[in-house]
């Protein structure tokens, strides 16, 4: 081939890989920048009162952090069958939320204090391939709509209107889920999530596994394509962020439970429960700061 078509054709490769990698590059999702959060102590965890969940409860102001386990139940609540609490959250103009299930039937249960101490029950039933179980609730900032999880290994986040909150919900009516956080990597046994920001969710995954992250236990990262709106889905990109702490004077298992993120001072706290008998003694909520 003459040189001069030889430069031709060169040109020509050259301006069609350009053309390929930018289309490339334009089709593709835009990277979040994930969090660095390090561990800045730990406070013991009650292994029958602080071992499912917690969160920070800005009203009225002062409150202590609430937390929930088997001992927080209350004996009418388990006595009619939802013997199960899990990971709660708070709306920043106080509503009270936890998440409740059995063990069998068609429907979960979220239990929502009003900020004038009032206690309300709103039930939804099961959706189509819906799981039974209850993990956990997240508040968005505008307090108008509420995440829920299922346990196991998941693509998705339920969306629904926040009990108690949203004008659209009544204790005699079913709770309907309106919409769904649509994952873009598969996530396995979530105990809590929180916001930190509108767009962003903090979460504690139990992974027992590992193959999922490279990592047993992760904290994980979920970044929102926008703010749950209650009307359409939205996507979520799943960073893993580091292993949360497993220490303990025991060998064994450890479980990875509630977590909370505290806008006011910018405190995270995941609770990890440790294994065999020192579930009793030196189970934690561990406090971390980003870096």
């Amino acid at each position: 081939m003459p040189l001069r078509s030889r430069q031709r054709c060169h040109a020509a490769l050259t301006a069609v890989l350009a053309l390929a990698t930018a289309a490339v590059l334009s089709a593709a999702p835009p990277v979040s920048a994930a969090d660095t959060w390090n561990e800045v102590g730990s406070d013991r965890a009650d292994p029958l009162t602080e071992s499912q969940g917690l969160t920070s409860v800005e009203v009225p102001a002062g409150s202590p952090n609430h937390y929930t386990g088997i001992g927080t139940i209350p004996a009418d609540v388990s006595g009619r069958g939802w013997n199960h609490v899990g990971d709660p959250d708070a709306s920043y103009d106080g509503h009270y939320v936890e998440p409740y299930q059995a063990d069998s039937g068609n429907a979960k249960m979220y239990r929502v204090q009003a900020p004038d101490g009032s206690w309300s029950e709103y039930v939804h039933t099961l959706g189509s391939g819906e799981a039974l179980n209850n993990s956990w609730v997240a508040i968005s900032p505008d307090g108008q709509w509420m995440l829920s999880g299922e346990y196991g290994t998941m693509n998705r986040f339920l969306v629904f209107p926040t009990p108690g909150v949203n004008a659209a919900t009544s204790p005699s009516a079913n709770l309907p889920q309106v919409s769904t956080v649509r994952l873009d990597h598969a996530v396995r046994d979530v105990q809590g999530c929180d916001f930190s920001s509108p767009t962003t969710l903090l979460c504690s995954s139990d992974d027992p596994e590992g193959s999922l992250f490279g990592m047993t236990k992760p904290l994980l990262q979920v970044d929102l394509s926008a703010a749950p709106n209650g009307t359409s889905d939205v996507s979520g990109h799943v960073t893993a962020l580091r292993q949360l702490p497993l220490r303990s004077a025991c060998s064994g298992t450890f479980e990875a439970e509630g977590i909370d993120y505290d806008r006011r001072d910018g405190t995270l706290r995941v609770i990890v429960v440790s294994p065999g008998f020192c579930v009793l003694t030196d189970s934690k909520t561990y406090r971390f700061t980003r870096g």
